[in-house]
């Protein structure tokens, strides 16, 4: 065994009843995890990052006391019932959770323990609160965004691509926040005189199929909404994009990154961070009704140029200039 092998063995070793005797003195939470994506997914598992990071800032350290249990829907909505089920039968502290398709469910299923949500678009309307600023009940968290976020899409990918006299929107209609996201498009839609032809999210053939067939005509332009499924089929959707030639803007960084054209939403990362504080806080007492609903505190606009060049779009200086992040 090397020198560097052996002395951290030993300082290790030496750590273990002081971690035994901190163990025993603190009372171990419990908080459940349910994620719409799967386990490997690497932007989920940052956003996991993210959280575990706010709650060792707080004072939480997993393992020592508090105890994480994950359940993850990978995109599969019939797994969503069997999750919920076990998360609830465990009575954990509190339950953190994905998007209104999972934290609908477990509304129902329990009204006593603290939920607290992220990337929920529309939560007043999605019957999960009562307000914004008083949520009542037993759930608060973190919105992805408002209704006007939706209209930018279509005024920044017109921006980019000023040709464009015809959009294909990619939508979850089942979601109160797929209708609000594409009635926020079509106004916008409608004072730029851009035609919309709407393809829901049900499945990846429907999806190939819709994009194909409006991409038989030219001036077209793609708008992914923000959804649980957007994520679950990117990959297909950014590489339909490119095949297509269609110019496209997207919600989440991690389009962008994977070689879509442009994203700009917030932050998903940052909006797990922020509800470590929410965690932090319920564990000490305070209850989900009396915490406001939080808007995005952080905007993402990125960028990606070699897309761009095998478009031929002359990215405007106006779009360059606001850009967060610029993809080589």
């Amino acid at each position: 065994m090397r020198r560097r092998e052996f002395i951290t063995l030993l300082g290790g070793a030496a750590a273990w009843p002081l971690a035994a005797r901190a163990q025993q003195g603190e009372r171990m939470r419990r908080i459940g995890v349910l994620h719409s994506s799967a386990a490997d997914d690497p932007e989920s598992l940052a956003e996991i990052a993210a959280m575990a990071q706010g709650l060792q800032e707080a004072g939480w350290v997993i393992g020592r006391n508090i105890q994480i249990e994950y359940r993850w829907a990978g995109g599969e909505d019939r797994r969503i019932p069997g999750h919920v089920a076990e998360l609830v039968a465990l009575a954990p502290d509190l339950i953190l959770a994905t998007g209104s398709i999972n934290v609908a469910p477990l509304r129902q299923a329990t009204r006593s323990i603290p939920i607290i949500f992220v990337n929920v678009t529309d939560p007043v309307g999605a019957g999960l609160v009562e307000s914004l600023a008083r949520p009542g009940g037993n759930v608060t968290g973190f919105e992805f965004s408002e209704y006007s976020l939706s209209g930018k899409w279509v005024e920044l990918l017109r921006q980019i691509a000023p040709r464009m006299t015809r959009a294909v929107v990619l939508r979850n209609p089942v979601i109160s926040g797929g209708i609000g996201q594409f009635a926020a498009i079509q106004a916008a839609a409608a004072s730029l005189g851009i035609a919309l032809q709407p393809v829901d999210l049900r499945d990846a053939g429907e999806i190939e199929r819709g994009i194909t067939m409006f991409a038989r005509e030219s001036n077209g332009g793609l708008i992914m909404t923000g959804s649980t499924l957007a994520n679950v089929h990117r990959d297909l959707i950014v590489a339909l994009a490119a095949r297509h030639r269609l110019p496209a803007v997207y919600p989440y960084r991690h389009f962008a990154a994977r070689g879509g054209l442009i994203a700009y939403g917030p932050s998903g990362t940052d909006q797990w961070r922020r509800a470590a504080s929410y965690v932090d806080r319920i564990l000490k007492g305070e209850k989900p009704s009396d915490l406001p609903v939080q808007a995005p505190a952080r905007y993402e606009l990125v960028l990606n140029i070699k897309t761009a060049k095998a478009l031929g779009i002359d990215v405007p200086a106006s779009v360059f200039a606001r850009a967060d992040e610029v993809i080589e």
